[in-house]
Formats: structure tokens, sequence, C-alpha cells
């Protein structure tokens, strides 16, 4: 019951805290200053008639000086001019959209016209699929060479796992991906250059998560294993695992029954904190990579000043990060029962 408690009371921070965080993005991005929608006359007026049918525009059949820069002036013996509505006033309708029609708004520079959930429902998958398969090779090597390093602690194995791990987790996945794709795409010729498009052999799309896959798991491997190790080697110098050797445990079985998993409870969440900052850095790796995700569509939005696409991404961006963040709270309370109990 207490726990129970506990769940409904953090799901409902991550609530406020996800509206909250996504209207302080709203009324931001809304501030800056409105960008001429491209394209040929018919779709920037398509465009504009949208954004009035949503709330977000003005339509008049004269100049009005008084609301400031116009957005659009039609061409023709009549002209139309479109100006945004105030911040405060598109807030509210924008809510209301979202609540009655769940409607988030169109693209007015990448594909105009488009509706901005359909270009991020065609996006998330690569996202999703490059950071899920970084983070599931990751977990594994990472742990088993920080159990492997403490196991063999002081040994020439410890030193040259501890010492690989503080170099190679100082580089940038930019820089790493950079010497990669020369080496391996250029010098070689193992792996393509740049990610293909849709329609490539399957052996290609294999070959072209190699670098992106690596690059992304390469810190994350070097992180779990630091962290392994440094628990590791705390639980097997404690007290209570001094006494299960005595009471005849040999070093195998109490490494598995009472070292393990002591050291697993702060390392077990932190995976989940990994993968977020996995989702953030392949952001970068996407965009020199030309994968068509999430990560180079948020980079691209900021030079194409495509404000609304820019406001989706941000807001999955956050959205995962807000629930990645409950499941990491959550599994605290059901790794260590200590922590369940310290709800009450």
């Amino acid at each position: 019951m207490y726990m129970f408690k506990y769940v409904l009371k953090r799901v409902g921070f991550v609530f406020l805290v996800a509206f909250i965080n996504i209207t302080v993005t709203f009324l931001l991005i809304k501030s800056l200053p409105v960008e001429r929608p491209i394209g040929q006359m018919k779709q920037q007026i398509a465009y504009c008639e949208e954004q009035v049918s949503l709330g977000y525009f003005y339509r008049f059949n004269e100049e009005q000086k008084n609301l400031g820069p116009y957005v659009l002036q039609t061409e023709g013996q009549k002209p139309v001019y479109y100006y945004q509505v105030p911040v405060e006033e598109q807030y509210f309708k924008w809510l209301k959209n979202i609540l009655t029609k769940w409607e988030w708004g169109v693209s007015e520079q990448i594909e105009p016209n488009v509706k901005v959930t359909v270009i991020i429902k065609e996006r998330l998958p690569n996202t999703m699929k490059l950071n899920i398969i970084a983070t599931v090779l990751s977990v594994p090597i990472g742990i088993l060479l920080g159990i492997w390093a403490a196991l063999k602690k002081n040994s020439l194995i410890d030193h040259t796992i501890s010492t690989m791990v503080m170099i190679f987790i100082s580089i940038p996945n930019f820089v790493l991906i950079s010497i990669m794709i020369l080496i391996f795409a250029y010098n070689l010729n193992w792996v393509p250059s740049k990610f293909p498009n849709p329609g490539a052999a399957t052996l290609t799309f294999i070959k072209a998560y190699f670098i992106p896959v690596f690059c992304l798991s390469f810190g994350s491997i070097c992180g779990y294993c630091r962290s392994v190790r440094a628990e590791l080697c705390e639980v097997m110098e404690s007290d209570y695992l001094l006494l299960a050797r005595t009471k005849g445990l040999t070093k195998t079985q109490s490494i598995l029954r009472h070292a393990l998993r002591n050291a697993f409870v702060p390392i077990l969440p932190s995976i989940l904190a990994e993968f977020i900052g996995i989702l953030g850095g392949s952001m970068i790796l996407e965009n020199l990579y030309g994968i068509n995700g999430t990560g180079s569509l948020f980079i691209t939005a900021i030079k194409a000043k495509d404000y609304n696409v820019l406001f989706v991404d941000m807001a999955i961006f956050n959205t995962l990060s807000l629930a990645a963040g409950i499941v990491l709270d959550l599994s605290y309370g059901f790794i260590d029962p200590r922590i369940r109990m310290g709800a009450r």
C-alpha cells in the first residue's frame, strides 16, 4: 500500500514537471521572431490559413500597424495580411488543440504543411532502434569488464582495463565517429560512409549500424566498467562478506550470492540514466552520419528555424527523459527492500 501511494505520487510529479517543461518551452519558442514560411505563394498561404484555423494567426484585408510586422502579405488586387496572435492567447488555444484534437501544428520550413506528428513518427523509430541496440550491447560488456577488473584487483588485467577506460571515456563521441568514418569507411571501405536510404540492401543496413552503435555504446561501456569495479571492490572488502566466508561459503559463492547483488543496487538504475545520456548524444552522431532520426531532425529544425518541429522534438526528448526518470526512481525500491520499506 505504501509503495502504491509512492508510485502514484511519483507519477503525478512526472506529469506536473512534464506539463511545466513543455509549457515553458512553448512560451519561449513562440516568443521567437516568426519566420516567413518557405515554398510557393500557395504553400505559404496554405500554411498561414492552417495557423488561422488553429488560432495562432490573424487574417486581415488591410495592414494592421498595431500588431507589428506581418508574417505574410499575399499578392493580387486584394492583398491579405497575416499576423501572429499574442503568445499568451496562443498558449490557451494550443492547450485546447492538444486536448481536443491532438493537434501539434505543421512544419513550416522542413516539410511545409506536413503535420509535425507525422514527421516525428517517421523518424522516431530510427532513433529508438539505434539507442536501444547501443544500450543492449553496452550493458553486458561494461558490467563483465567491471567484474573482471574487480576480481583481478591490482593485477595487470585490472590496471590495463582501468587505464583503457580512463583514456577512452575522455574521447567525445563526435571525435570518435569522425575517426571511425575516416578509417573504416574511407580507408578500409568496410562500412558505408553515410547511413543508407530506405530500400538499400539488408547487409548494407547491418554494416551501417556498426559505426553509430559503437560510438554511442563506447562511453557507456567505460562508465559501466568503472562503476561496477568501484562498487564491487567496496563490497568485497565489507564485513558481511568476510562473515559469509567464515561461515563456509567459497569465494565464488560469496561473490555471486552477496557481493554482486549489493553492488548492483546503485548500478542497475544507472542503466536508465545512461540510456538518457545516449539518447542526447545521438543528436550529434545522427547529424554527422546522416541518420534520419529525431536527433538529426532537432539540429535541422534549429538551423531551419522550424519552431513547430523544434518544439515537438524537444517535448519528445523531455518526455522520454522524465519517463526514464520515474522508472529509475521506482527501480530503487524494487531492487533494494530497505528503500521500499523506507516509503513508510
